[in-house]
């Protein structure tokens, strides 16, 4: 399996981060010629209506003070930066869209500034005062840290949080959350809580949700999740010699029903059957092991 892959994975863009420690550097990769504005409002970005393109404009026609501009880096040499906005504009040939609809049609580079962009605008909602003791914070090192007038620092956080394919006899196993419509079920998944290894945040999440055991857990890829700012860790895990199948106990608080499938039936899902979207890292590890050769 390859990292490149996985949908929203990055690595095409040159976070810069020595431009990002100087004012004076910011400032000419703002004023260059070819700098670009990535505009986000809300979940909102724009993309041209021919080609489903991001919709990136000149930094000449944005007017934004230096403590709201985000410097996203470099892409192919140009700097190319994000700012929010509280409306969208009309204008011919873009429509603004939800991410998850625009960024199918989006190429790899462009689905990695958008989730660094939705990420980092995020963080600086919530993060504008200190949480040790309350003191007003303020944008620093191109959007990528606060800083409060008594010297200290905040970075943007990133919760870490396992998902897991669990397969037993060429089975895998899905779960449907309480909050979800019927028919819709994905893989499990938890937040790792302090303290705690990957892989046993894999055997915890398991046994809460589903009651059994698992062993053979493998990392395989990772995905950023900027809803609000998770990184996805995908494993895979094989169903724990001598527990059950069919003993499985569903969570009541999180988990609806708990149901194995084939990978035919995941290749070809009934009406009615809801799987993970093509965005999520979810979705690529159940694809990539639906569409695999049983060994």
């Amino acid at each position: 399996m390859s990292v490149e892959q996985v949908p929203l994975a990055g690595g095409l863009i040159d976070r810069d981060a020595a431009t990002r420690g100087s004012a004076e550097a910011l400032e000419r990769a703002w004023s260059a010629a070819d700098a670009l504005v990535l505009r986000v409002h809300g979940p909102s970005i724009p993309v041209h209506d021919v080609d489903r393109t991001l919709a990136l404009v000149s930094t000449r026609r944005v007017s934004a003070p230096p403590n709201e501009r985000i410097y996203l880096g470099l892409r192919d040499g140009a700097p190319v930066f994000a700012v929010a906005t509280e409306e969208t504009t009309d204008e011919s040939g873009v429509t603004w869209k939800h991410m998850f609809v625009a960024a199918m049609r989006l190429d790899h580079a462009e689905r990695e500034l958008v989730t660094m962009a939705l990420a980092v605008i995020r963080w600086h909602e919530s993060a504008q005062f200190s949480p040790r003791d309350g003191e007003a914070t303020e944008v620093a090192d191109g959007g990528w840290s606060r800083r409060t007038a008594s010297g200290g620092e905040l970075f943007p956080r990133t919760d870490p949080a396992v998902i897991v394919l669990i397969t037993h006899e060429d089975r895998v196993l899905l779960g449907s959350n309480v909050l979800w419509e019927t028919g819709r079920f994905s893989l499990l998944a938890g937040f790792v809580e302090a303290g705690e290894t990957l892989e046993g945040a894999v055997e915890r999440e398991v046994f809460e949700e589903a009651g059994v055991r698992v062993d053979n857990i493998r990392y395989v890829a990772s995905q950023p999740w900027p809803f609000p700012r998770s990184l996805m860790l995908g494993f895979h895990a094989n169903l724990a010699a001598g527990q059950d199948p069919e003993g499985l106990a569903a969570d009541p608080t999180e988990i609806s029903e708990l149901r194995w499938f084939t990978r035919d039936e995941i290749r070809n899902p009934q009406s009615g059957l809801l799987l993970p979207g093509a965005l999520s890292i979810a979705g690529w590890l159940l694809d990539t092991w639906a569409q695999d050769t049983p060994r």
